[in-house]
C-alpha cells in the first residue's frame, strides 16, 4: 500500500472532534497557603527559611554551606564564582557545590517549586549542584497544582519542572536515599519581591 492510501485511510477513519472536559476549580477556601508550603516542603526533605533582603543571602549562603568552593548562579545579588554564560559544556559544572536560583512558583499541597531553564543559567543546574537554593517570593504560592498550572505559560519556555525536595529514592536495598541522582539538599528562600 502506497504512503497516499495510507494517509487516505487515516483521513478517512478520523473519529469525529470530541472538546475537552472543563477542568473544575477545585475551591481550597481562604486559607493561605504559605503555612502548608513550608510544612510539606520540610516534610519533603527541604529547608525553608525567610529572608527579608537579597544582599544578606550571600551571608546566609556562606553560613549554611561553609565549606562550598564553586556557587553558581545566574541571579546577579549572588556572589557567583562561576561564570554560567561562559560555560562550553555542561561538565564544566560537575564542581558546582551549590546553585542559587529564582524559582517562580510554590504549591503548597506538594511542596514543590516551578522553574524553568530561563531561570537556571544552565539547563542542568539544578540537578548537578551538590546543594541547590531556591529563591521564591511567598507571593507565588498557591494551594494546589491545578492553581499552579492556570498560572504557568508551559509553552513560554523549552524546558520547565516543578522541584520538591532534593533526589531521592527508596528503591534502594528499600531504604531512603537522599541525594542519590542530583543534589543532595534543597533549601527554599522565601524572599519577599522588592
Amino acid at each position: 500500500m502506497s504512503k497516499s492510501k495510507i494517509i487516505a485511510a487515516i483521513q478517512k477513519n478520523k473519529p469525529a472532534e470530541v472538546l475537552l472536559p472543563s477542568i473544575p476549580s477545585f475551591e481550597t477556601g481562604n486559607a493561605k497557603p504559605f503555612d502548608a508550603f513550608v510544612a510539606t516542603a520540610e516534610a519533603g526533605g527541604s529547608q525553608v527559611f525567610r529572608i527579608s533582603d537579597s544582599p544578606g543571602l550571600n551571608t546566609v549562603i556562606n553560613t549554611l554551606f561553609p565549606e562550598a568552593v564553586n556557587i553558581a548562579s545566574p541571579l546577579p545579588t549572588v556572589r557567583s564564582t562561576i561564570d554560567l554564560e561562559k560555560i562550553q559544556s555542561t561538565t564544566d559544572l560537575e564542581s558546582v557545590d551549590v546553585a542559587v536560583i529564582k524559582g517562580q512558583l510554590g504549591v503548597a499541597e506538594n511542596g514543590a517549586v516551578w522553574v524553568t531553564e530561563a531561570d537556571c543559567g544552565q539547563r542542568v543546574l539544578p540537578f548537578i549542584t551538590q546543594h541547590l537554593i531556591i529563591l521564591l517570593d511567598p507571593a507565588d504560592i498557591v494551594h494546589n497544582m491545578q492553581e499552579a498550572y492556570q498560572r504557568i505559560p508551559v509553552d513560554a519556555t523549552g524546558f520547565g519542572l516543578f522541584i520538591a525536595g532534593p533526589s531521592k529514592t527508596a528503591d534502594i536495598e528499600q531504604s531512603l536515599v537522599i541525594g542519590a541522582q542530583g543534589a543532595r539538599s534543597l533549601t527554599i528562600f522565601l524572599e519577599a519581591s522588592q
